[in-house]
């Protein structure tokens, strides 16, 4: 992990509730837990704009499968799939949050891990 992830003290606490309800795998867990220790605290107002956060559209570059995708990410109770409106709590979301524009990121994800790039990220 080459820097300290930034969240929003909600963000923050939405991980941290999330992991100690088990639902991430173990590997995930260790992960967060370790980001979470060092995060950089801050308000919404102070948050970078280039920073994965909720009501954020992010394009992510994921070089294991060679693809880039663009994601929605909402509140849990906005979430519409259809409309590509996915939970921040959903696992490319968890994996990403508080990360900047430019981060690189392998994450074991529950179906191996994966390497991915954070390329663009815009305020919705």
């Amino acid at each position: 992990m080459s820097k300290n992830v930034i969240l929003t003290t909600g963000i923050y606490d939405m991980i941290k509730d999330h992991v100690r309800r088990k639902k991430v795998t173990k590997q995930e867990e260790e992960l967060l837990l370790l980001e979470l220790k060092d995060a950089k605290q801050v308000l919404r107002r102070d948050l970078p704009n280039d920073v994965v956060t909720v009501n954020r559209r992010v394009k992510i570059k994921d070089y294991t499968e060679n693809k880039e995708k663009e994601y929605t990410f909402v509140a849990t109770t906005k979430t519409n799939n259809k409309k590509g409106k996915l939970s921040i709590l959903c696992d490319v979301a968890v994996a990403t949050i508080g990360r900047q524009v430019g981060d690189i990121i392998n994450w074991p994800f529950k179906d191996g891990e994966r390497k991915l790039e954070i390329l663009t990220v815009e305020n919705i």
